[in-house]
């Protein structure tokens, strides 16, 4: 099902609360021995809207007219509001052990008891919030991993392969 929510987007005013900057985000990663990589399982749709909001949203089948009650994916302001919604949640951590990128997170610790800590403290969160991860993107206890289009690893930040192989092949 597609909604086409283009009058919507052209009647609300712009968000302009900020994208963290992905460099800083994989910089800040560097010298971190054991990473986790997590992913949000549908992400936005984990976000209620506010009930006064919610006929803004409707669509019409033909078993009759139906609201969203939580955010959908096409709405002008969906990342940023769902970054805003995660920094919020990892105010404590963001930095210290935790980076976030709206639905992308990476745990990062120098030490494995660090990490179990950092991932407990992780976990106590998503659950006080009810934000639920997608096992399938998620990856726990690793030295290197891929995060926002990079290859991260304690040693240092390599390019993704797949982003350079076209360079790669230039004869």
């Amino acid at each position: 099902m597609c909604v086409d929510f283009t009058n919507l987007k052209k009647a609300c005013p712009k968000d302009c609360y900020f994208l963290p900057r992905i460099d800083q985000l994989v910089d800040s990663t560097v010298g971190h021995s054991l990473l986790s990589f997590l992913d949000t399982h549908s992400g936005y749709h984990q976000v209620f809207l506010e009930e006064t909001d919610r006929n803004k949203c409707a669509f019409v089948t033909a078993a009759g007219t139906f609201n969203y009650i939580m955010m959908p994916f096409r709405l002008k302001n969906a990342g940023a509001t769902y970054q805003r919604l995660v920094d919020h949640v990892f105010k404590a951590q963001r930095g210290r052990n935790l980076e976030c990128y709206v639905d992308d997170s990476i745990v990062k610790s120098k030490t494995d008891e660090e990490h179990v800590r950092d991932l407990e403290e992780t976990f106590n969160l998503l659950r006080k919030y009810r934000i639920k991860l997608n096992p399938k993107k998620c990856i726990f206890g690793v030295r290197s991993g891929k995060f926002l289009g990079y290859i991260i690893s304690q040693r240092g930040i390599d390019a993704y392969p797949k982003k350079v192989q076209a360079i790669l092949d230039l004869p």
